[in-house]
C-alpha cells in the first residue's frame, strides 16, 4: 500500500474496535464480548479503513489481533448483518460483500505482519479474518469453524476457498469449507491452521512477544517477504525466482542489509533500521 496521504486526517478514534499502539506494534481488539466479538458492517468498515491507515503511516511493523471475552470473533452478527442482508438488493449485496473481502486484502497486502491471537471461538467471518493473518497463536480451547454453508451460502466467502487450501492443503479445506464443522486446537494444530499452541489463556500474551520479535527484526526485508508469499501464490516457478532476484537486488542496497554485514564483523546484534 501506497505511504502518500491526502487531505484527511488521521483517525483519532475507532467506533467499532480498540485500537492501542505500543513502540510499533499495534493491537487490534474486536470489543464486543457481550456477542462474542460478532460483526457488523459498521466493524468490517473500520477493520477496513484501519488497516489502511496503518499500512499508510509506515509506523507499524506488527500488528496483533484479538478478541475481548470468551472468543475471538464469532462471524457475522446474525440480526444485525443476515436479517439486514435479506431485504438488500443485488447491488446492495455485492457492495457488502466486497467490503467484506477488501478486509482480508488488507489483511494480506498490508506491509507489516499480522498476529491473530485465538482463544475460543473463530467462526465464519472470524476464521477467515484469522487465518487471513500471517500468524495464528491459539490457545487449546480455541475452535475454527468455517459456517457459510450452514446459513446456505458458499464455503468460499471472503476469499477462504483461496487461502484456506493453500493452508492446509486441499482435501482438510474442502472437509472444512464444505461440512463446516469445527475444528479444535489440537487438530488444527495438526494439518497446519496454527502457527503455535500456546498455554490455556496465554494465546494474547505469546502473540504480543512474537509482534515484539518482528516489530524489532528488519522491518523492509519482513514487508518484502509477506510480499512476495502473496504474490507468488499464483505465479510460475519462473517469474518466482525473477522476482526473488528483483527483490533481493533492491534489499542488497538498502541499510539493513549493510548493518548486517558491519554487526556481524563487530560481533553485536544488528540495529535494524528498517530501510
Amino acid at each position: 500500500m501506497s505511504p502518500f496521504t491526502g487531505s484527511v486526517p488521521r483517525t483519532e478514534r475507532w467506533e467499532h474496535l480498540r485500537l492501542t499502539r505500543h513502540d510499533g506494534v499495534a493491537t487490534v481488539t474486536l470489543a464486543r464480548p457481550e456477542k462474542l466479538n460478532a460483526l457488523t458492517f459498521g466493524a468490517y468498515a473500520d477493520l477496513r479503513d484501519l488497516l489502511a491507515e496503518l499500512s499508510r503511516e509506515r509506523s507499524v511493523r506488527a500488528l496483533v489481533l484479538a478478541g475481548e471475552g470468551r472468543g475471538f470473533c464469532s462471524g457475522g452478527d446474525v440480526d444485525e448483518i443476515i436479517g439486514a442482508t435479506l431485504a438488500m438488493d443485488t447491488a446492495q449485496l455485492l457492495d457488502f460483500n466486497r467490503m467484506t473481502g477488501q478486509v482480508v486484502r488488507a489483511l494480506r497486502e498490508c506491509p507489516f505482519p499480522v498476529i491473530a491471537a485465538v482463544h475460543g471461538v473463530a467462526a465464519g467471518a472470524g476464521a477467515v479474518i484469522a487465518l487471513a493473518a500471517d500468524f495464528r497463536v491459539a490457545d487449546p480451547s480455541a475452535r475454527f469453524a468455517f459456517l457459510f454453508t450452514k446459513v446456505g451460502l458458499s464455503g468460499g466467502d471472503m476469499g477462504a476457498a483461496y487461502l484456506l487450501p493453500r493452508v492446509v492443503g486441499l482435501g482438510h479445506a474442502t472437509r472444512l469449507l464444505m461440512l463446516g464443522e469445527p475444528v479444535r486446537a489440537p487438530e488444527a494444530e495438526r494439518i497446519g491452521m496454527i502457527s503455535e499452541m500456546a498455554e490455556e489463556g496465554r494465546a494474547d500474551v505469546r502473540a504480543a512477544e512474537l509482534a515484539r520479535r518482528l516489530a524489532d527484526g528488519p522491518a523492509l526485508a519482513l514487508a518484502q517477504t509477506k510480499a512476495l508469499l502473496t504474490a507468488e501464490l499464483d505465479m510460475p516457478l519462473a517469474a518466482s525466482v525473477e522476482l526473488d532476484a528483483a527483490t533481493q537486488a533492491l534489499l542488497m542496497n538498502g541499510e539493513d542489509y549493510a548493518e548486517f554485514h558491519a554487526a556481524f564483523t563487530e560481533k553485536r546484534p544488528p540495529k535494524w533500521q528498517g530501510r
